[in-house]
Parts: C-alpha cells; sequence; structure tokens
C-alpha cells in the first residue's frame, strides 16, 4: 500500500483543498432535521459545484480537442451586436478564444442599441445565463435594472459589486474620475482590439446613453473590462498574476517538502545564531573603558558565501496558501525574540509553531478576555504542552482536554487542530500525539462532531497512502472512530462528492476512506450503497471510485470478506463490460483482490464473472490485459483440479505470448500468473516442461531481470514453484552454467534460486555429472564476488549440506579457498568465511575430515587478536561449531590453552562478540571443565558478573547457564558466595539476574 514519494496529485490536493481546510458543512441530523442555517454549505449545495466543475473540465477538454482537429475559430468582430457566435456540432456555442462568454452582464442593452424598436428584443438579453464557473458562490439568481439615468443611486444592488471570481468588473454607475476608462475608441480611429469587448462594438457611438456618473464629453463604451490579463490598467489578479509574482518567502516556503522544510527553518536558525555582533550588542556585554579599532588599511574582511541549501527554481506554480512565519529578531534586529510563551509552566515553542501558538508569546490579563478568546488560549496552551511538554505535563494536558473536550466544543478544538497537524514540519512523533488527541476528542464529541466530518476527512484522509506504515494504521483509527461517531448516514453525505471528483488522488484516499469505515460499521451496512454508486449512470469516476471501495475493503479486511463474498461479485461484476477502460481494469483488480482475500475457498461466488474475464485476456493489450490475467491468477488456484487444468492450458497461450513484453508491470503480473497456475493441482509436471519451460527461459532468465529487484524476487519465486513441480534437476541442469557468468548479480540471481531449490527438494535427483557442475560454478561464484553478500554465503552452506557425504572429494579444495580467504585484508571477506566454517562444520565431521577441521581450529584461534568486532563475532562462532562437532579431546588447540584466551574477550561490550564467547565458554564448562584449573573459573565468574547487565535477553540467558555449568563443575559454594555479593548492586535487572543464577 505504501508508495515511495508523493503520488503525482497529492500536492494539487492539498494545495487547493487543505488551504482554506474546508468550509463549514450542515449536520442535516441535528435538531430532528430542522432547515439549516444559510451560510453553512449543505450536501446539494456540494454536488451542485462538484457538478460545474465537472462541466468546466469537460468544456475545457472539447475545446482542447477541437483546437487540436484546427476546429476552433476565433470569430470576427462584427459591428452588429446581435450575430450569434458560431455554434458547435453539438449545439453549445463554441468559446471564442477571447472568453466571450463572460464579456458582458447578460440582460445589459448594447451600447448601439440605447432604445430597442418595440417587438424588437436583443438576442443576447434572452440567452441562456452562462453558469459561473468559479466553485466559491453561485451567479446571483435574478437580474436588477440596468444602472442608468434614471435608475435612483440611494440603492445599490449586487451587480454594483466586483463579479467574485477574477472575471474582471461589471461595469458600475458609481465610478469615480479615477476609474474611468478614459480613452473612447473615436469611429474614424484604427481600433486596438483591447479598446472593446470582444464582438460586441456600439455600432453608433452617438447613441449610448450616458450614465449618471459619465462626464457630459465621454461616451460609455459599454463593455466589461476583459480577462485577468486585460493590458488596460487592469491589475492581473488570481492564479495567472502567480506566473509574474516575485516569490515571496510564505509561497516559497509553502513549495517546499518537508524535508527542505527542515533543513530550511535548521539554516535559519543557525544563522540568527551566529550573526555578527553589532557595535549595540559589544556594549551591553562589555563594562565601559574599551575602545573601537579602525580596521588597518586595505583590510577586506573574509566573507563565506552562503551555501544554498536546495537548488534555486523558478516559481510557476503557487504552492496552498501558508501564513508567513514571522521574523525572529526583536524591532532592532538584534536579539533573537523570546520564545518562551508567557505562562505559568509552559514548554518552549520551536521557530515552525509561531505561526499556531504566537498569541501565547504576549502576556495578557485572562480577566479582560472573551469567553471566546480564553476558550480558544485554554486550547492552545493544552495543545503547545500535548505537542512539546514534558512527559507528565503531556500526559496532563491530554487528560485535560480530554474531560473539557464537550465544554470547548468541536468546533475550537478542531480549528486549532488540524491546521497544526497539517504543518509541513511536524515530526512524527508529534503527529502520533496529536492522531491520540483527535482520538480521545472523538470519543468524547460523539454525534457534536458531524458538522466536522469533511474538515477531519481532508486532514486525515492523505494519511491513509502516506510511506509510514505507522501514519497509515492512525488514520485508518481515526477514521474509524470518526465513522463510530458520527454515524453511516453523515460518512456518506460527506463522502459521496469526493467519488466523483475529477482529481484521482483525492478519489483513491476516499476509496480507502469507506474501506475503513466499512470495516469499523460493518460490510452489510455499506452494501446498498456500493451498488447504486457501482450502476451509476452520471458518472464512470463514481463507478470507478465504487468498484476501488470493493477492491479496498477486501485488501483490508481479509478473509472477512467471505460472508459478503457473493454479493461483492454481483456488486461489481457489470464493470467488466463497462465502456471505460479505467472501470473495466479497477473492476479486474477488485476480483484479484477478493479472490486472494478468500483463497483458497469460495470459486462458486466467481462463477458469473469467469466468462467475461475469459473473454476479456482475448481482447484486451497492455494494462487491461495485466489486470484481467491478474484476476484469473488468481481465480485458478481456487477451481477443482479438473478445471485449473483447463484453464491453466487456455490462460498459458496469453501468458507465452506475453512472455516478450517488454513492460516491466506486465512482467511481473505473468511471472505471479505462472508461478500460481504451476502451483495448482490438476496441472501436469509433462505439459510445464514440454509448453512452458523453453519460452520461459529463454525471455526470463536474463541479466536485465537480474538488474531490477522486484522482476528478481518474482522470477526467483516463480522458478522456485516450477522446480517443485517438475523436480530439481530439470531447473538445476538448466541454469547451472549460468553460475559462472560475467554480470554479479546475474550469478546472485541463480545462487539465489540453487538455494531455494536445494532447501526445498534436496540433492537426491542430482546426479555425479550435475554435482560437479554445481560445486564448481559456486566455488566460482564465491571467489568471484565483489561485495560479500548472504546470498552466496547461504547457497553455499546449503549445497555442502544438501549433498552430505557427497561432497568428501570437494572438501580440500573447499578448505583450502577458506584458508586463503581468511588471510584477506578486507574484513567483510574474512567475516564472511568464519560464518561459512560455522555452516559446513557438521558435514565435514560427517565426511571424517578430523585433521581438515583440526588445521581450521588451529588458524581460527591464531586470529582471535582479530581487531573487529563483527569478524571476530564470527571466528568465536566458527571455534563454537568446531568445539561441538569434533569434541573436547581431539580439539586443537587444547582446551587449557584455548579458555586463557577467551577469558579477555568477555571484557569486549559487543553483543555478538558477548553472545558467542560466553556460548563457548559454557560449552567447555558443560563438556571439558576438568582441562581447566578451579582458579581459571573464578576468574571467569567475576568477568560474568559483569555481562548480567547485558541489554540483550539473550546474552543474560547464556550467562545464567554458564554460572549453573561452572557450579556443577567445581562446586557450588564459591560460585554462590560470588552471586551473593552481587545482590548488593542497585540494578534490580542485575539482581533479578544473579538471583535465577
Amino acid at each position: 500500500m505504501a508508495q515511495s514519494g508523493s503520488p503525482p496529485g497529492r500536492k494539487d490536493y492539498r494545495k487547493n483543498m487543505l488551504s482554506m481546510i474546508s468550509p463549514a458543512r450542515a449536520d442535516m441530523f441535528q435538531d430532528g432535521g430542522k432547515t439549516p442555517d444559510n451560510s453553512l454549505q449543505t450536501y446539494r449545495d456540494i454536488m451542485q459545484s462538484q457538478a460545474l466543475t465537472r462541466q468546466q473540465a469537460e468544456l475545457r477538454q472539447q475545446m482542447a480537442e477541437k483546437f487540436k482537429a484546427g476546429e476552433l475559430r476565433t470569430t470576427g468582430f462584427e459591428a452588429d451586436a446581435g450575430t450569434p457566435s458560431a455554434m458547435s456540432a453539438s449545439g453549445a456555442a463554441t468559446p471564442s478564444a477571447s472568453v466571450r462568454q463572460w464579456a458582458e452582464t447578460p440582460g445589459r442593452i448594447s451600447g448601439g442599441d440605447a432604445t430597442p424598436a418595440p417587438g424588437q428584443f436583443n438576442e443576447r438579453q434572452w440567452a441562456e445565463t452562462p453558469v459561473h464557473m468559479s466553485t466559491r458562490g453561485e451567479t446571483p439568481g435574478h437580474f436588477d435594472a440596468t444602472p442608468s439615468a434614471t435608475t435612483p443611486m440611494g440603492r445599490r444592488n449586487r451587480w454594483d459589486e466586483a463579479t467574485p471570481g477574477g472575471w474582471g468588473e461589471t461595469p458600475r454607475a458609481d465610478r469615480t474620475a479615477a476609474d474611468l476608462i478614459q480613452e473612447t475608441p473615436q469611429a474614424g480611429k484604427r481600433r486596438s482590439r483591447w479598446d472593446e469587448t470582444p464582438g460586441e462594438t456600439p455600432s453608433n457611438v452617438a447613441d449610448a446613453t450616458p450614465s449618471v456618473a459619465t462626464p457630459a464629453s465621454a461616451t460609455p463604451s459599454g463593455f466589461t473590462p476583459g480577462g485577468v490579463m486585460t493590458p488596460s490598467g487592469v491589475t492581473p489578479m488570481g492564479v495567472k498574476a502567480m506566473e509574474m509574482a516575485t516569490p515571496s518567502a510564505a509561497v516559497a516556503a509553502a513549495a517546499m517538502t518537508p524535508e527542505q522544510m527542515q533543513i530550511f527553518s535548521a539554516q535559519k536558525e543557525l544563522d540568527d545564531r551566529n550573526r555578527p555582533l553589532s557595535d549595540e550588542d559589544l556594549d551591553a556585554m562589555l563594562p565601559e573603558g574599551y575602545k573601537v579599532l579602525a580596521p588597518p588599511a586595505g583590510y577586506v574582511p573574509l566573507r563565506t558565501p552562503r551555501r544554498l541549501t536546495a537548488t534555486p527554481t523558478p516559481l510557476t506554480t503557487p504552492g496552498g496558501f501558508k501564513m508567513a512565519t514571522p521574523d525572529v529578531r526583536t524591532s532592532t534586529g538584534t536579539a533573537l525574540a523570546d520564545m518562551q510563551p508567557k505562562g505559568t509552566n509552559l514548554p518552549m515553542l520551536k521557530p515552525d509553531d509561531m505561526q499556531y501558538f504566537d498569541k501565547l508569546l504576549t502576556d495578557v490579563d485572562e480577566d479582560s478576555l472573551s469567553a471566546d478568546e480564553l476558550r480558544e488560549r485554554r486550547i492552545m496552551t493544552l495543545l503547545l504542552k500535548i505537542k512539546n511538554g514534558t512527559p507528565p505535563m503531556r500526559k496532563s494536558a491530554l487528560r485535560q482536554i480530554t474531560e473539557k473536550s464537550r465544554e470547548f466544543g468541536a468546533g475550537p478544538l478542531f480549528n486549532q487542530i488540524l491546521p497544526l497537524l497539517m504543518s509541513p514540519t511536524l515530526e512524527d512523533q508529534e503527529r502520533h500525539l496529536l492522531v491520540k488527541v483527535i482520538d480521545r476528542v472523538l470519543y468524547k464529541l460523539d454525534d457534536l462532531v458531524r458538522p466536522f466530518v469533511h474538515k477531519i476527512l481532508v486532514v486525515i484522509e492523505p494519511l491513509l497512502i502516506d510511506e509510514d506504515y505507522y501514519a497509515r494504521v492512525e488514520g485508518r483509527e481515526i477514521i474509524s472512530n470518526l465513522a463510530k461517531a458520527a454515524g453511516l448516514a453523515t460518512m456518506i453525505t460527506t463522502m459521496r462528492p469526493d467519488l466523483e471528483n475529477m482529481d484521482e488522488y483525492v478519489r483513491n484516499t476516499t476509496a480507502r476512506a469507506f474501506a475503513v469505515v466499512a470495516s469499523a460499521l460493518g460490510i452489510p451496512s455499506l452494501l446498498l450503497f456500493l451498488k447504486a454508486v457501482c450502476k451509476s449512470k452520471r458518472s464512470w469516476q463514481a463507478r470507478h471510485t465504487g468498484i476501488k471501495i470493493v477492491q479496498q475493503i477486501a485488501i483490508l479486511m481479509g478473509c472477512a470478506v467471505l460472508p459478503h463474498l457473493r454479493s461483492l461479485v454481483e456488486i461489481i461484476e457489470l464493470g467488466l463490460v463497462d465502456e471505460q477502460q479505467k472501470v473495466r481494469t479497477i473492476t479486474a483488480l477488485a476480483l484479484a483482490a477478493l479472490a486472494e482475500s478468500a483463497t483458497p475457498y469460495g470459486i462458486e461466488s466467481f462463477d458469473t464473472v469467469l466468462k467475461p474475464l475469459w473473454k476479456g485476456i482475448r481482447t484486451h493489450r497492455g494494462k487491461g490485459l495485466a489486470a484481467f490475467l491478474k484476476a484469473i491468477g488468481y481465480l485458478i488456484p481456487l477451481m477443482d483440479a479438473e478445471y485449473a487444468n483447463y484453464y491453466t492450458r487456455e490462460v498459458m497461450l496469453i501468458l507465452i505470448r506475453e512472455f516478450q513484453s517488454p513492460d516491466e508491470e506486465m512482467k511481473k503480473i505473468v511471472l505471479k500468473v505462472v508461478k500460481q497456475c504451476c502451483s495448482t493441482e490438476g496441472v501436469e509436471p509433462a505439459y510445464i516442461k514440454k509448453d512452458i519451460l523453453p519460452s520461459f527461459f529463454k525471455h526470463f532468465w536474463t541479466q536485465k531481470m537480474a538488474s531490477d529487484r522486484r522482476n528478481y524476487r518474482q522470477l526467483v519465486d516463480t522458478t522456485v514453484e516450477i522446480a517443485n513441480k517438475v523436480g530439481s534437476a530439470e531447473i538445476l541442469n538448466r541454469i547451472v552454467d549460468d553460475l559462472k557468468e560475467p554480470s554479479e548479480q546475474y550469478r546472485k540471481m541463480v545462487m539465489d534460486t540453487v538455494e531455494k531449490v536445494l532447501n526445498n527438494l534436496g540433492a537426491t535427483e542430482v546426479d555425479s555429472r550435475l554435482e560437479e557442475q554445481l560445486v564448481d560454478g559456486v566455488m566460482f561464484a564465491f571467489s568471484e564476488q565483489t561485495n560479500e553478500d548472504a546470498v552466496m554465503l547461504n547457497g553455499f552452506g546449503t549445497l555442502v549440506n544438501a549433498l552430505g557425504k557427497r561432497v568428501k572429494p570437494y572438501l580440500p579444495q573447499i578448505c583450502g579457498n577458506i584458508l586463503w580467504r581468511l588471510n584477506n585484508k578486507s574484513a567483510k571477506v574474512r567475516q564472511q568465511v568464519a560464518d561459512l566454517i560455522s555452516r559446513i562444520a557438521g558435514v565435514m565431521k560427517a565426511c571424517q575430515e578430523e585433521r581438515l577441521m583440526g588445521h581450521l581450529g588451529v588458524v581460527l584461534y591464531e586470529y582471535l587478536g582479530e581487531e573487529y568486532p563483527e569478524v571476530l563475532g564470527s571466528i568465536l562462532g566458527a571455534l563454537k561449531a568446531i568445539v561441538n562437532v569434533i569434541g573436547m579431546n581431539k580439539m586443537t588447540p587444547p582446551i587449557k590453552d584455548l579458555l586463557p584466551r577467551l577469558t579477555p574477550i568477555l571484557k569486549n561490550r559487543h553483543e555478538k562478540v558477548q553472545e558467542n564467547c560466553i556460548d563457548l565458554v559454557g560449552r567447555i564448562a558443560d563438556r571439558g571443565s576438568e582441562f581447566v584449573s578451579v582458579k581459571e573459573w573464578m576468574r571467569i565468574c567475576f568477568e560474568l558478573l559483569e555481562l548480567l547487565k547485558a541489554h540483550k535477553k539473550s546474552i543474560r540467558r547464556a550467562t545464567v547457564n554458564t554460572f549453573g555449568y561452572i557450579a556443577k563443575a567445581i562446586g557450588p559454594h564459591d560460585v554462590l558466595a560470588t552471586l551473593l555479593n552481587n545482590l548488593k548492586v542497585q540494578e534490580r535487572q542485575n539482581r533479578v539476574c544473579t538471583t535465577v543464577a
């Protein structure tokens, strides 16, 4: 679920949605469903604004298509106002390049026809009111009289105000001289296209009716100043103006990622602390009597250029709204502002907290504050304690804010918590604490939270696709509690408009949120709603999101979908034959998720979708085909053996064709489906050998596959699954020669496969020829590795253990290689061969190679002075393995020489060294205590007391056991005396371990 990096739509979504968090919404279920306040947004308002946005997007798309096709033409500026604009084929007016639709107030009589003749009407006056494309509010519904000489000035109507949305202004009757457009286009003069409303030129300038504020000499031109970029003295506003804006600190900060923001604030803090001392600072610090020396002639101070934290990029798109962080210097610019809030026992502010908690920096008389201000200040204080305070302070504040949450009210609480949660510099721990606050507050507020459901969702939904696992869990927890508090009806009402949002990112997070609601309130409660959404005729986006909800429910709830499996499949089955490609693809993926969750049951629920899936894999290509194949791959393992065999043979024709696909995603899915098909009962090994293996090895076992980590894993797993079906020899014979390939990454992939196949199936099918090839190849790959990897070590160890006694002829060669590598300069190489000795010691004993092992023991004994603790730990592990299998009597060097060398190593603080050393000492105490003097054992007892303080439990346990072995060897009295003295220490853990010992 996690995704690397931010999804593409995420920035825009945050920019648009979070700049204002979200307007307040009406609670339909409050006070028995009485009429809500007009100022609050209702479900109807939101759906209307969504429809407008969708129409706007469709219109833009149509215009773009017509522009590409060359059908979009700019109409000429005709003299008569009545000329209708060119109509498109669909009957809708083709918008011209000059956005003619917004040029005039509808219903205004054009300048040329001051008074229409009886029976004659202005065509545009009765044209449909153009809908406003802004979602900020609706165009007022009625037309008031056009301001003219007869309109009294006392009453102002709503058309006198600037039209919202940045489309320019409707001309007003009350303009002052400064507002006037000074130059009237004269009839004889060559007009500029900017001097007039496009397509609406007064036919006779002299006929225009002058309005009250028009000077006698000037004739009103009768047009609305055109679009945002009109070079007629109108300052560009809105988004277009951002292109030309000087990047301010606030905008630049909003465009930063959280990481850049942290680097920036750290750099700023450093700069503030390390700024040069001014004369005033020095006067304040030094007593009187010092004087300022003049610098020597020709002195040039060194100036270190400021290091940039990131490459400067031009501002092209605005970030979201962001309050500028106040400058942390005082008015004189010399001292840092006081970051300690006024009030008893409050934690310090961080520079990033200023914009949220700056009110706490001013000392105020609480008696003079209004109730709302006092409440706000209290909440702010508690949140600061929770965010920056010590654990006891945090605990107390958390309890207070929970107990008083109903008294504070949902609005004041969420208006402060949610902006904090959206902060780009919030750390994981702080986010976790704020999530905890919301969780507890939700429980207390219960149904009071309903008007704020959308605000909370806008902030919390992005957590559902966060890269951090714990962030996703916290997001799910809040939405789950929110659903329980607000109820299903409110959740559906709030999230329903987002199902059809034009932004795919919003639809994705909404689908995940609905899946969490289903898990909180039960799948049955959502079934009817999902059925309606998945069959929606209004928009394919709604169907797409509805089916995605089903997919997310399956992923989130796993086998809990089984009781409702048939209903869920019936809800989404029509999506497989939808006219929209995206809907068909998501349906196939949803079926794959349902089948995966239901494994190994539920094939009967999928009966209705088998036929469309089968037709789909024959008609689709690319991503669509990949999704259909994935669904079939998860369905085949659910079938009976007879059907599975038939369907595998059918789908395999498509899969073998797709083996050649260059698309990485397709390769991954094809490999997964091949693995699922081959692991199913009823698929015969002979069929796999004859029809699948030749093309499988030809297309997939290539060096390119080894370089991609995800495909590499999938290829190894699929090959191992095929080996389980056709036998190890068949696969190993095909890949054994690749162990000598020049590409190390490819050799590693081969070694990984060899290890897994031998682990699963053993070496019984390996004949003598293949055995020689394997040992030779593995030796080559092990010797030629440039970076020491666990894969090579595991592969070598597994091969030697799988061959068992058959490896005896090769042991001298293997040991020679080991001894040579033990002398290597690289610590990693030495560590790896020491680990290899501990893996193959058992096989060497079985092959009766005590002489070789004795030689290895002596060499390892000489290496006990190793400086790298990781390597020393591995050497001790190898010695332990040899001591275990060879026995105390035959061990070289003798135990009486070995143990005194181990005593000082017990002082080493590295955990791996401690663990292996104690194990080895314990083994000697258990089986060979007679080889060592009592005095030496007592020395070891004193060293072991220190190890009872170790952090790692396995070390403490090994130490306790070793005390037991030593007591058994030399009698309990001396050991007990040592331990009883140790009971006086402070640490409880140490005393407990001593008692156990």
